[in-house]
């Protein structure tokens, strides 16, 4: 499902500036240009794919996926303590080997995964160096499918300025008929909008929710992390719990 609040804030945007266009005089239908829209998304498009190889793009691809679902985090959170201190019990009570029978029904993957690290009898510090450089990875990847829409928006203003260019000249090639006039000023004019407010309402404010929303992913992460090391120390359940609620707590 998609955020919501990513849907009010667009609405918010957008509609502040179609509703003041309308107050000063203008028409809606004066925004709506298919050349200049060609001119400014084709071209962005094409400087996106310029500066980025495949594998950055299925990342920000894989970002674009992070930044407009809804996930109840810290839901997710408090279930994934619970799945934590149920696994600290049984290893407390039956030993680690027990843990094993538990695994395939363990619902996060990022816990599922590195628990077996700990049923194998791999070393705590081997276990967090293995952990922390998947976090590490996660991080990068975050960060470069964040640059991806950063780098959007700022070539679509550049873009922008292109198509404005290009419907100057449309009008100066049409002056001495009056009728074409107005469709060239309307394409170059627009074009601006298109890529001015492309750039402040989508492009930029989607590289700057992808990093938030990700922290959130990393904070799960980190309890992952201290809860796997409390389960293999064998940590009273108590103790581990009050860690782990305030990595929760804490907001990265």
């Amino acid at each position: 499902m998609i955020d919501k609040f990513l849907l009010f804030g667009l609405f918010i945007g957008l509609g502040a500036i179609v509703t003041g266009n309308i107050v000063e005089g203008g028409s809606t239908g004066h925004l709506i240009q298919l050349g200049a829209a060609f001119i400014v998304f084709g071209g962005t498009a094409g400087a996106v794919l310029v500066s980025f190889p495949a594998y950055d793009l299925k990342l920000g691809l894989k970002g674009l996926k992070i930044a407009l679902l809804d996930r109840k985090i810290k839901n997710e959170e408090r279930l994934l303590i619970e799945e934590i201190i149920g696994l600290l019990v049984i290893a407390r009570k039956k030993g680690l080997l027990a843990v094993e029978k538990e695994l395939s029904s363990i619902e996060n993957r990022f816990l599922r995964e590195n628990m077996r690290m700990v049923v194998d009898g791999y070393e705590v510090s081997v276990i967090r160096d293995v952990v922390l450089k998947k976090i590490k990875n996660f991080e990068d990847e975050v960060k470069t499918a964040s640059k991806v829409f950063e780098s959007a928006g700022g070539y679509a203003p550049t873009i922008g300025i292109i198509g404005a260019v290009l419907g100057l000249i449309h009008v100066l090639q049409n002056i001495t008929e009056p009728s074409k006039i107005g469709t060239g000023i309307a394409i170059a004019f627009v074009a601006t909008i298109y890529g001015v407010g492309s750039a402040n309402l989508i492009f930029i404010p989607l590289a700057k929710r992808i990093i938030q929303k990700a922290k959130r992913e990393i904070r799960k992460n980190l309890l992952v992390l201290k809860g796997i090391e409390g389960i293999e120390k064998g940590v009273n359940p108590a103790y581990l719990r009050d860690i782990l609620e305030s990595i929760r707590e804490n907001q990265l």
